[in-house]
């Protein structure tokens, strides 16, 4: 594991910790989805809105703390802050990032928040 980001999710996350809209929005394919909370994000308009609001606009910020690559995907773990409802959860919110690339743009993001296994 490390914490080396390059390319494309490298611009994202440095998108989005800069609160730069129109930045993080590029790094998506038109046609990308997002899966974020177990909710569909479909597109690359309804991902504007999802940015403009959740990630900008609760003023999120992703403190990276794993990257994986996992056969051409990339796994990004990170610490979670903002401005958000923080409502039963922990202090120190660590979110999993699914990423898929294709032609140099984000095709693809899974955001969980995983639980520790007994495996």
């Amino acid at each position: 594991m490390s914490t080396q980001l390059t390319g494309v999710i490298a611009e994202h996350i440095r998108a989005i910790n800069s609160f730069d809209v129109d930045a993080a929005v590029a790094t998506f394919a038109d046609d990308a989805y997002v899966n974020d909370n177990k909710r569909e994000i479909n597109g690359i308009a309804a991902i504007r809105r999802w940015i403009e609001k959740e990630m900008v606009g609760d003023s999120v910020t992703i403190d990276v703390t794993a990257v994986i690559d996992h056969y051409g995907d990339t796994i990004v773990r990170g610490r979670y802050d903002g401005t958000y409802d923080k409502t039963n959860l922990p202090e120190n919110l660590i979110l999993s990032n699914y990423f898929s690339v294709r032609d140099g743009k984000i095709v693809s993001l899974i955001v969980i928040f995983n639980q520790p296994s007994d495996y």
